[in-house]
This record gives structure tokens, sequence and C-alpha cells, in this order.
């Protein structure tokens, strides 16, 4: 697993050397996600590690997340002026990424399904 967690940490440096160099206005973690999916994308010999790694980052997201629900908490008052704006962005990005994966997850289960089919006929 810590190989894993060092490939992860290895890309977010790629994004941020990516980011240092162009002067892209994104943040340099994504751009560090984005190379990985790439090479996750071209079957990369580590993906396996990697794979273990995130799995482990995702069950435990909850205590990555817990900080910056603390820090919005202690620092409400800078961030009161802005609390409609950002309770309506928050409900509206929540509901977007429902209904983008929801669609994402209908249509690749409808492709793997076709694929299963096509299989299967030629198999039987």
């Amino acid at each position: 697993m810590v190989d894993g967690l060092l490939i992860l940490l290895l890309f977010q440096f790629l994004g941020e050397l990516v980011i240092h160099f162009t002067g892209l206005p994104l943040p340099a973690p994504v751009v560090g996600m984005v190379l990985l999916l790439l090479a996750l994308m071209f079957s990369v010999p580590y993906s396996d590690r990697v794979a273990d790694a995130s799995g482990a980052l995702i069950r435990h997201i909850s205590l990555l997340i817990f900080p910056l629900g603390v820090g919005i908490v202690l620092q409400w008052e800078r961030y009161s002026d802005y609390a409609l704006a950002l309770t309506v962005s928050v409900i509206f990005g929540t509901i977007l990424a429902l209904v983008l994966v929801t669609l994402l997850l209908k249509l690749l289960l409808r492709e793997r399904g076709k694929a299963g089919e096509r299989g299967g006929r030629a198999d039987g």
C-alpha cells in the first residue's frame, strides 16, 4: 500500500510541475489525477498498487474531510457573508454530481451488458 501512496503522491507532484511550468489556472492535484487517469487508461503495470492505496483512502474519506468542516466552523465569521452562495453551490453541486454519476453508471452498465451479449452469442 505504501507503493500506491507514493505513486499517488508522484502524480500529484507531476501535477504541481505541470501547473508551475504552464501556469494553467487549475488545482495541481486535479491535473495530477488527470495524468494518473491517462496512465491507468494505458494499463500501466502498477495499477493494482494504486487501487489498493486509493481504496484505503476512500474508506477513510471522512477523516480527510473532517478538518475542512472544522475549519469552516472555526472561521465561520469569514464565510458568513457568503453563506447563501456556499449553501446553494454545495447543494447544486451535490445534485449535479449525483445526476451525472447516475447517468454515467447507466451508460457503462448498458455498454457492459451489450458487450456481454455479444460475447455470449460468440461462445454459444
